[in-house]
């Protein structure tokens, strides 16, 4: 399976941190003192309180922005790092690349004193609810089958979590998965599935026939025509979901 290395080359031209998303993720950290983020890419969302980003890939790291945190190459299941490092620990959209997200979870527990914040998706909600993987990329949603785990099993091995909804805004500046749920023409655009770790994965092979589908729809009319009432709607609840736990 390809790899940040190979994959995050560009990730920083599409992957960057929406001011409202942002927001959340930082009202949920709380008042914290310093913050480690695990599996940190290029640094979105980062607070001012960062002390430390964890990320394994240095294609990545070397996308951090002039003034960010310094970072570690290392990978969530072996943090480098003391028990009780910082006062929360965060990892955002992260945990469906780890290879044992148990192993992470225990990891991310030990090294917070206080507070662990992590961002992640119920698959299930995206199925039901995301029209680019329900109706023209089924391939894609079968990959994230195999390695989205359920928010309810996170939050128990969280040792319990309070999870909020992330409605993602329909002119959602971060280029993940489901930003351009209002905006269908993006997804024809190889940047923008580039820095899309479902699309890029997926392969372009494997998602080509849907998209020539979602051209021919958008073309014709049809995908306005079925999604009309989507395109009244500000925000919508995807899936995604904020897991808050207290240690």
């Amino acid at each position: 399976m390809a790899t940040y290395d190979s994959l995050g080359a560009r990730y920083a031209r599409t992957r960057q941190p929406d001011p409202r998303i942002a927001a959340q993720i930082h009202a949920a950290l709380g008042n914290v003192t310093d913050v480690i983020n695990v599996g940190a890419g290029t640094g979105s969302y980062e607070p001012p309180e960062t002390s430390l980003a964890v990320e394994p890939s240095g294609v990545m790291i070397a996308q951090r922005p002039p003034g960010s945190a310094p970072a570690v190459q290392a990978v969530a299941e072996h943090l480098p790092l003391v028990d009780g490092a910082a006062d929360a620990v965060m990892a955002l959209l992260t945990v469906h690349h780890w290879s044992d997200p148990a192993a992470g979870i225990r990891e991310l527990r030990r090294v917070a004193r206080r507070r662990v914040v992590v961002l992640t998706w119920d698959q299930r909600v995206f199925r039901e609810r995301f029209w680019l993987v329900r109706d023209y990329l089924p391939e894609a949603a079968a990959f994230d089958d195999s390695r989205a785990t359920p928010p309810g099993d996170l939050a128990d091995l969280l040792g319990g979590a309070r999870a909020e909804p992330v409605h993602v805004p329909h002119d959602c500046v971060d280029g993940f998965a489901a930003a351009f749920w209002r905006r269908p023409y993006a997804y024809l655009d190889p940047r923008v599935r580039a820095g899309t770790s479902l699309l890029a994965q997926t392969g372009e092979d494997t998602i080509a026939p849907g998209l020539a589908r979602l051209a021919d729809d958008l073309a014709s009319g049809r995908w306005q025509a079925r999604h009309a009432e989507l395109l009244t709607l500000d925000t919508m609840d995807v899936g995604y979901r904020l897991l808050v736990s207290d240690i």
